[in-house]
């Protein structure tokens, strides 16, 4: 009972050191209290540079190299499972004149069909793609060129692999490919 009373004592020492009349608080008033300069600081003169730029030293690289990601020989014409995260069949596409050369694994079927669909404006009923079928041969691509298009006007490129094959789990493999907007030459 006797430290209960002792610590009771030792938290009230502070306020009956200090009582309750003390030296008066700080009030809020309405009126402004001026201040010796601006709120905001500005320092002029030049950037310093950062942890990330000062560490570096030497040239920077001009640029990513080209990427393919097309097999360059027959000793690499193995092609990713369904399951390796891609959704679309690779497609290289280089425009010609009026048309587009355009290459792809031919790991997806013994035949593809190909078209290349204009993104022009059309009022009304959109018109048919014309499709063209192309067979793989035994080559580790397949390659055709697209011919008699409008140079310069805007272009999807669809392929479609029909006859894709199934794995041996019964995972069917990639059976389309598509292009972001390509103009021919």
């Amino acid at each position: 009972m006797r430290g209960r009373s002792f610590a009771l004592a030792l938290a009230a020492l502070p306020l009956w050191l200090t009582g309750c009349g003390g030296t008066p608080s700080p009030t809020a008033s309405s009126s402004p209290t001026p201040t010796s300069g601006p709120w905001v600081l500005l320092d002029s003169g030049s950037p310093t540079p950062g942890p990330r730029d000062s560490w570096y030293t030497g040239s920077r690289p001009a640029g990513l190299p080209p990427v393919s990601f097309l097999p360059t020989d027959s000793a690499s014409c193995a092609v990713g499972r369904p399951d390796s995260g891609q959704v679309l069949i690779p497609m290289n596409i280089t425009p010609v004149a009026g048309g587009f050369k355009i290459e792809w694994p031919s790991a997806y079927g013994s035949y593809y069909r190909i078209t290349a669909v204009p993104q022009g404006l059309v009022a009304g009923p959109q018109p048919e793609p014309s499709w063209a079928t192309v067979n793989a041969g035994s080559g580790c691509t397949v390659s055709t060129t697209l011919t008699g298009l409008t140079s310069g006007a805007p272009y999807i490129i669809w392929l479609d692999a029909p006859d894709t094959p199934r794995g041996a789990d019964g995972a069917r493999s990639l059976y389309s490919g598509k292009s972001g907007v390509v103009k021919p030459l």
